[in-house]
């Protein structure tokens, strides 16, 4: 069997910090989950690896130890036989939480009737303007509600039988050496009992999906992977509770302002000419025109800062700033006429023209004197 590395499990390269990691891990996992994939057995077997890669990467220690001598070297410290981690969808709940508000009103957000989680999340994408203003954006997505065929039980004459793989404990034990492991079983999910004969409606999922809409106010100041809730617009559950909506924003990137948390950037061509003529520039700011004065002296990739006319911050409301970096641009080629006119420009400034005569004067005598000329 290939052992496919961690790393590319996740997308990531192999320095990643354990933000990266973090966020690639989040979009995977919302990718392959099963409850957005049933019955695609890919996905499924998709989403127990990334999961296994992600409690690798996710701890230091294990890191390390992956680094340097592979997954044979994490053997001892596996939670569950055949070098796998013993991790179940179930698991997804508290990362889940952990991701999104974990912590929430409803605790664990799926009770033992129910056979997914009450919250749900989604990805939005969002204008660059957009995300800096804030705006009213239309939301289509789908929620789960218990099938109404076999009233949430994935069982066509609603009976459910003792699982045979775990004997109702939910559990199943793998031994790998002198030692046992235990992990949820994969049959019945950990719940102990499994269906006999499905629902034809559900097709033993339990549930059916429903198509909504809503509109959600986008803060302004609001960042690429960002998160939303929106209360009681999740799922729902057979005692008539809804969970949570969690909305993911996604920002398209604009062509020139770059942004790094409430900071932008933006670069500002300047023409070499326009530094020595001391010309003041206008360029577009985020709420209006800016300018700026240049000087002979002034450098390329110069940077300068407009305090409080960058991003606001979602939280506090506050702009960061406006960076601007110079981009000093030469001319390629040179016509007659224009090599001319920069000979006599040259001409004019007379020694100061030649800085490296100045800087090296009577070093040409020396040297000759080194070698006896």
């Amino acid at each position: 069997m290939i052992e496919v590395c961690y790393y590319e499990l996740l997308e990531v390269d192999k320095n990643a910090s354990q933000d990266e990691i973090k966020k690639a891990y989040r979009k995977l996992a919302m990718k392959y989950h099963p409850d957005k994939n049933q019955g695609d057995r890919e996905a499924e077997e998709k989403f127990k690896a990334i999961n296994e890669a992600y409690q690798v990467l996710s701890d230091e220690n294990k890191r390390a130890i992956y680094d340097r001598y592979g997954k044979k070297g994490l053997e001892g410290q596996m939670g569950a036989g055949g070098g796998g981690f013993g991790f179940d969808f179930g698991d997804f709940d508290s990362i889940f939480d952990s991701f999104f508000g974990g912590g929430s009103r409803s605790g664990s957000r799926r009770s033992k009737q129910d056979k997914y989680n009450l919250d749900t999340a989604i990805s939005v994408t969002i204008e660059f303007r957009e995300a800096i203003f804030g705006c009213k954006q239309e939301v289509a997505y789908k929620y789960k509600k218990p099938c109404s065929e076999c009233n949430g039980s994935g069982s066509k004459d609603g009976k459910r039988t003792t699982c045979p793989d775990c004997g109702g404990s939910g559990q199943v034990f793998l031994r790998q050496g002198f030692m046992t492991f235990s992990q949820t079983c994969p049959r019945c999910k950990g719940e102990g009992e499994i269906v006999k004969e499905k629902c034809p409606k559900c097709k033993g999922y339990a549930y059916e999906e429903v198509e909504e809409k809503i509109t959600v106010d986008i803060p302004a100041g609001i960042d690429d992977q960002n998160r939303i809730r929106v209360p009681g617009r999740g799922n729902l559950s057979k005692s008539g509770a809804r969970g949570d909506l969690y909305i993911v924003i996604s920002v398209k990137e604009d062509k020139k302002y770059v942004r790094d948390g409430d900071d932008i950037y933006l670069e500002v061509p300047v023409f070499f000419t326009q530094t020595l003529l001391s010309e003041t520039i206008k360029f577009p700011g985020l709420r209006g025109e800016l300018e700026l004065k240049l000087k002979p002296d002034t450098k390329d990739k110069e940077q300068f800062v407009y305090k409080n006319e960058g991003a606001p911050n979602v939280r506090t409301k506050r702009n960061g700033n406006f960076i601007v970096q110079i981009k000093i641009v030469k001319p390629s080629k040179l016509t007659d006429e224009q090599k001319e006119l920069v000979a006599k420009l040259h001409e004019s400034f007379g020694f100061e023209g030649k800085p490296h005569e100045k800087e090296y004067e009577g070093l040409f005598d020396k040297i000759k004197h080194w070698f006896g000329y």
